[in-house]
């Protein structure tokens, strides 16, 4: 009796596992980094904050973000398809000069199993040279786009700088 007590005792603590809990420091899905540039000064390497942009995924649930002041964002990628569509107002609000231009982000993903705890993530490799800029009107606020970085792994680097 004694030795079935003990084989119990010894199988329930063999069966234990240790809590599955992601530590918050570790990578997940990376968003792409834009920085915005000044388009007028040449080189073209002077970071130009924009004053008022709300950037929204087009046609999607996302909800609208909105930026005072910054040079640099961070927006996620769709991770069920190979394309995202985000629509850029500059000066939203003000009917006299609100401007929009819709981009179109195609990439690949590399989908990474991270632990048990933390799933998996999503890595991305753009795959256009230039991103389609789609405006309603006829003066496009982006006059030019360059991708310094294809492979999106982390959000330390910049992607993708915008010229206006």
């Amino acid at each position: 009796m004694k030795k079935i007590v003990l084989l119990l005792v010894l199988f329930s603590l063999l069966g234990c596992e240790k809590d599955d809990i992601c530590d918050p420091t570790t990578s997940t899905t990376p968003r792409l980094v834009i920085e915005f540039y000044d388009n007028n000064v040449v080189p073209s390497q002077t970071l130009k904050p924009v004053t008022k942009l709300l950037v929204g995924g087009f046609g999607l649930q996302y909800a609208y973000a909105q930026y005072t002041g910054v040079s640099k964002i961070k927006i996620p990628l769709k991770i069920e398809s190979n394309e995202t569509k985000y629509n850029f107002i500059l000066n939203p609000g003000d009917t006299a000069n609100e401007n929009s231009d819709l981009l179109t982000f195609n990439y690949d993903k590399n989908k990474i199993f991270v632990s048990r705890a933390c799933g998996y993530k999503v890595n991305f490799n753009l795959t256009n040279s230039n991103s389609t800029i789609l405006t309603n009107d006829l003066s496009n606020w982006i006059k030019a786009i360059s991708i310094t970085k294809s492979t999106i792994d982390n959000e330390n680097e910049t992607h993708i700088k915008i010229y206006y």
